[in-house]
């Protein structure tokens, strides 16, 4: 059964059909402009019918009464990160136009720090919000990260991929998923590895300076794990606990033992 919007719009459960509709324009259009080949179309749409399937079942199970203009504008940008991956993936065929790279990572950026404040303004902050805004963020580092690693090195991965390593760990660690205390420096680095890696993927800069730019975004996303892995060692770790056990002294020949008291 569908979920419907108190207000009288759409459906909620068509929002998703729409951002993927909205993908396949955008990767027609960059078909037009720059002739996407195979994989860069293939992505495209994995990254679609992806966006589609895992945001509809998260509605499912949230079951908002509205979607809500926040979670509007963080679909308009996972859009434009879908068309960023498109580009990424033919780019191991073809480098893509730098300018259209640029503008598209920049407005998706740029829109990263809009949708949180409509969802303010607007009464409308919910932790599926939340959780959509972090994803969308997360995996455009990533793909930007896929890129720059195309110049300087696998090493750049590990910028995309520590997020990731950081939720599988916490699988097999689930004090790592307790809360966190709110971190102006943790958003301020989160939101610093998308513009250091625009800087080192947009090649304006010499291959040094790009290393260098790249380096200064790992090591302040490593700093800023580092310090949250370190806090919830000290605060959610299960310490074990120690068993209390009453003894009793025993005279054994010329030894004097301790045993366990039974009860």
């Amino acid at each position: 059964m569908a979920l419907n919007n108190t207000h009288g719009a759409r459906p909620v459960l068509q929002e998703p059909a729409v951002g993927a509709g909205a993908q396949l324009v955008l990767l027609a259009l960059l078909g037009t402009e720059i002739g996407l080949g195979p994989v860069g179309w293939l992505s495209g749409l994995v990254f679609a019918l992806a966006l589609w399937t895992l945001l509809s079942a998260a509605l499912r199970r949230a079951r908002p009464s509205c979607f809500g203009p926040a979670n509007r504008v963080t679909l308009g940008r996972a859009v434009l990160v879908g068309g960023v991956t498109a580009l990424v993936a033919d780019s191991f065929r073809s480098t893509p136009p730098v300018t259209l790279f640029v503008a598209l990572t920049a407005v998706a950026l740029l829109l990263d720090g809009v949708d949180g404040k409509v969802a303010r303004r607007t009464g409308t902050s919910s932790a599926l919000g939340a959780r959509f805004d972090m994803e969308v963020d997360a995996f455009l580092i990533l793909v930007l990260s896929v890129y720059v690693s195309m110049s300087l090195g696998p090493w750049v991965l590990l910028i995309g991929g520590m997020r990731y390593g950081f939720v599988a760990a916490a699988r097999l660690w689930p004090w790592l998923t307790a809360p966190l205390p709110p971190s102006t420096a943790r958003k301020t680095v989160a939101a610093l590895q998308g513009v250091l890696l625009l800087a080192a993927g947009a090649q304006l800069l010499p291959w040094a300076a790009n290393a260098g730019v790249a380096a200064l975004a790992l090591a302040l996303l490593v700093w800023s794990f580092g310090r949250d892995v370190r806090w919830l060692w000290r605060t959610s770790r299960p310490v074990p606990r120690v068993t209390e056990v009453a003894v009793r002294t025993v005279v054994d020949g010329e030894r004097v033992v301790l045993e366990p008291v039974a009860g």
